[in-house]
């Protein structure tokens, strides 16, 4: 299953590089979105370098998730794609 990196997770004053929010493909609902906690979710750089997190929760009312990523991703992965599986 495809996802699109749309932003860093974050407040007001601060953004958290290893916790991303993610537009799900084919997924509309919260409740769509609540089904994909838990599972795995690898983003590639355009180097071929590998990031691996997981899927830990809904992101508003629309689909999206948070995912956290075992290191920070880079700015560059905002609006890319990465497979959650």
């Amino acid at each position: 299953m495809r996802a699109r990196i749309t932003d860093y997770r974050g407040g007001r004053h601060t953004q958290k590089p290893n916790q991303m929010v993610m537009e799900v493909d084919g997924v509309s609902t919260k409740e769509g979105a609540a089904e994909l906690v838990g599972k795995q979710v690898v983003w590639a750089s355009p180097a071929g370098k590998k990031i691996a997190g997981k899927v830990t929760g809904p992101h508003g009312n629309k689909g999206r998730v948070h995912a956290l990523f075992e290191k920070g991703l880079p700015g560059q992965a905002i609006g890319t794609q990465a497979e959650i599986k």
